[in-house]
């Protein structure tokens, strides 16, 4: 028996403590000292680092793992800036990263520290192994992911794009958590997301003082806005890898929630399944729907003036393989022709799937726990998979967690007591590990 003590690769859950402790908020960010305590890592194991950055303080770093020149190289990649925690009661410090009740507190444990130590751990582990992948694996650690990437994926992509010559495939966020459903244990893995559409809707109408009676102005008008976007969803739309994932959700499941499933992926009864299968239907309405919701509203500049121009912005999330005008466009068949409309950012992101990689992550997963059964996921929100798409890349969100019923892992994110199931970053590392084993070996 071996009395070598175990490296902080070898303790995963570790790793993700050191992680959260580095409170790398965002904005501002201020990501390198965290990504300095990576690279350290890193290059302590003999691994070779570099640090590409717009501005020093934000870095992105690079590393590639050696392999057998079997495959092309693998991307796998993750962010460790946060989302603020003001406003929040939590039970635990948010930057302490304490370990209580079977779990690892803190911001970042699920977005995305979780996933960073994970890839690390079993990168690091390769490497102490000696194990030479089919292919190199190139792991980036990048910055600014929950800001809109422009310091991080966006940079490497416009700014350092030969870094990923010859890449076709990457793990990244989210996928491969539990999905417990009709009793049975589901994995998605995403194999595609949303991408941001944010537009602005203007409304003008009469100005004056606020001492006179004023009807139909300006806010009147933006309240009529409101009101029908709140009315309804948008138009259906069913891609083929959400008809696969609830099609093969249905058939494991039993009557009436296969039924529910099944009718789902029929346009003209999605709607009502949606309010036939309860709490899930938060996870899948934007699947089927183009996602616009008005987050800020601006108007008026004095309490007694009555303003003239009003303005909504509006956080919108587009499906795969439609454009700006195609969300545009259903907005004004709901609000009719007076309100402007305007583009504020397209990010455009890649069409249907490459699932080129699912079986092969399938199958990890399977041997994993043979309970599960994968599916293909279309994530409802963006991350830097989008900015990847554009060098050519299949990005599929693989950072498995086997989760406890009852844990609502996607209500967990961005909220107070963050937190991961410590077997749950101890599977994920098995799980990355093994994926990086098997990647180019058929």
């Amino acid at each position: 028996m071996s009395t070598t003590p175990p490296t902080i690769q070898d303790r995963p859950a570790d790793l993700l403590g050191d992680l959260i402790r580095f409170d790398t908020t965002n904005p501002p960010g201020h990501e390198a000292a965290c990504i300095a305590y990576v690279r350290g890592l890193l290059e302590a194991a003999g691994l070779d680092c570099v640090l590409l950055a717009r501005t020093p303080e934000r870095p992105n770093l690079l590393t590639r793992l050696r392999g057998a020149g079997a495959a092309p190289p693998l991307l796998v990649y993750g962010h460790v800036d946060v989302v603020p925690t003001e406003g929040q009661r939590w039970s635990h410090p948010p930057f302490a990263g304490d370990v209580a009740d079977g779990f690892l507190w803190g911001r970042g444990a699920l977005d995305m520290k979780g996933g960073v130590a994970m890839m690390l751990a079993a990168v690091l582990q390769l490497q102490a192994a000696g194990v030479r992948p089919a292919g190199d694996v190139v792991l980036a650690v990048l910055s600014d992911e929950e800001a809109g990437g422009n310091e991080g994926a966006k940079f490497l992509v416009e700014e350092h794009a030969g870094r990923f010559a010859g890449i076709r495939y990457a793990l990244g966020e989210f996928g491969g958590f539990t999905l417990s459903v009709g009793g049975r244990r589901f994995y998605p893995i995403q194999v595609s997301e949303k991408q941001l559409c944010t537009l602005r809707i203007t409304v003008r109408g009469a100005g004056g003082h606020g001492a006179f009676r004023t009807q139909g102005g300006a806010m009147a008008r933006i309240a009529r806005v409101l009101l029908a976007l709140d009315e309804a969803p948008l138009p259906v739309h069913v891609l083929p890898s959400v008809r696969r994932m609830c099609e093969t959700m249905a058939a494991a499941v039993d009557e009436p929630l296969a039924g529910a499933l099944r009718a789902l992926v029929e346009p003209a009864t999605t709607d009502r399944a949606l309010a036939q299968i309860g709490p899930l239907a938060a996870l899948f309405d934007p699947m089927f729907h183009h996602v616009a919701n008005a987050t800020m509203v601006r108007g008026g500049v004095k309490i007694n003036v009555i303003p003239s121009e009003v303005a909504i912005d509006l956080d919108g999330r587009l499906l795969p393989g439609f454009g700006p005008d195609d969300l545009v466009a259903e907005l004004r068949a709901r609000l009719g022709p007076e309100p402007e409309i305007d583009l504020v950012r397209y990010d455009q992101g890649a069409g249907e799937p490459d699932m080129g990689l699912f079986d092969l992550l399938g199958g990890v997963l399977r041997a994993a726990d043979r309970g599960a059964i994968p599916i293909p996921f279309l994530l409802p929100a963006v991350t830097d998979g989008r900015f990847f798409s554009r060098l050519g890349i299949q990005t599929y969100g693989f950072t498995p967690m086997q989760l406890p019923a009852g844990f609502n892992f996607l209500q967990t994110i961005h909220a107070a007591d963050e937190r991961i199931p410590l077997d749950a970053v101890e599977f994920g590392t098995r799980a990355i590990r093994a994926a990086l084993e098997a990647y180019g070996r058929a």
